[in-house]
């Protein structure tokens, strides 16, 4: 038996390709860094579900037509968004959108940028603001929730971001998507069911504590000896090492670029840039032998927060990204007719022999 289905194949896919021993990631035939900071949100969305979704010729209106239907469903639950945390709420507003909506696609990512935004905005005891189609979906995401013009870098990061995340291989929230999926239960529950599995600490909760770190660090002086202390304490250096890559995760790299444009502007990815080299020379020392390198988390957490998001704000904003994908895959997955039921090993007590 396989704990953690490491390794075990459990379904075939177009959508994309994780190489952790070469350090790729290849979307649709694509490789990411051919996408991400290259092709809009809008048009990777339309690469990935290409042959799945018909008639997306013009993505970047018919996504912010969704925005638009979406929030006339999601903003009547504005007020209940009272005493929730930012993901708690966009599970809720999700789990709110009517399964009588004929495009359920288009709907389910245009709802997840609006409920993002509202969700953020809500749990602050903040209004929603109403999308705008006219925008791209990055600009009109982090508008609704900053209530806030954004800047051509600010729209193109946040982008940047969108396209980095949309998918990725059968991860646990994908392959939770998928096994909703092949219930026939539709796209959107779909959705809802792999927004559940992204909340978890260990998938999508990850790039806050990023920024605990660099906290707790405080200075670049400090940096070195807080780090080697760290590990010497066995502690993990978050933004470091990934169960997949052996070698540098390919999406730290796009995130780079993205975060380079914003630097300078009051934000604090100098002293992240300083934190990262440091700790790279830090873990060669300490763990010689062993390749870890910087992750998606580490610059994730940078560039969100240089873009303003809270940090509870960033697992709904991985959760809009990743809609596609899970999408996709539940499309992908219903068309083959035939629900997931793996098997178990009962390993519990058996019933007493009668006499």
């Amino acid at each position: 038996m396989t704990i953690g289905l490491d390794d075990v194949i459990a379904a075939e896919t177009a959508l994309s390709h994780v190489d952790g021993e070469a350090g790729r990631l290849i979307i649709a035939g694509h490789d990411l860094e051919a996408l991400a900071g290259r092709v809009a949100f809008e048009d990777a969305v339309a690469l990935l579900w290409e042959g799945l979704v018909p008639d997306l010729v013009h993505p970047r209106a018919v996504l912010g037509q969704a925005r638009e239907r979406a929030y006339g469903y999601l903003e009547p639950l504005g007020p209940q968004l009272a005493g929730l945390t930012p993901v708690e709420g966009m599970r809720m507003l999700l789990a709110g959108l009517p399964d009588a909506e004929v495009d359920h696609p288009t709907l389910a990512v245009g709802a997840a940028g609006v409920a993002a935004a509202m969700a953020v905005r809500g749990t602050q005891g903040l209004a929603p603001v109403a999308p705008d189609a006219r925008s791209s979906h990055a600009a009109d995401i982090l508008r609704m929730m900053r209530d806030a013009p954004v800047s051509d870098d600010e729209a193109q990061g946040l982008d940047t971001y969108l396209v980095t995340v949309i998918d990725h291989g059968l991860n646990a929230s994908t392959f939770t998507a998928r096994v909703v999926a092949s219930t026939q239960a539709g796209i959107l529950s779909s959705v809802v069911a792999g927004l559940c599995a992204l909340k978890g600490p260990l998938h999508g909760g990850a790039p806050g504590p990023v920024l605990d770190m660099l906290d707790a660090i405080g200075s670049i002086d400090n940096a070195a000896a807080w780090l080697d202390d760290a590990i010497v304490r066995g502690e993990r250096l978050m933004g470091f090492g990934h169960r997949i890559y052996r070698v540098r995760d390919p999406r730290a790299d796009v995130l780079k670029a993205a975060v380079g444009r914003l630097k300078g502007r009051g934000n604090r990815i100098a002293f992240a840039e300083a934190v990262e080299a440091t700790a790279l020379k830090v873990l060669e020392r300490r763990k010689p032998g062993r390749r870890l390198d910087t992750n998606v988390e580490f610059y994730t957490a940078i560039l969100l927060d240089a873009l303003g998001v809270p940090r509870e704000g960033f697992t709904p904003l991985f959760a809009a990204g990743r809609t596609a994908g899970w999408v996709a895959h539940a499309i992908e997955q219903s068309r083959l007719r035939r629900i997931i039921r793996p098997q178990s090993r009962y390993v519990g007590a058996w019933p007493a022999q009668a006499a």
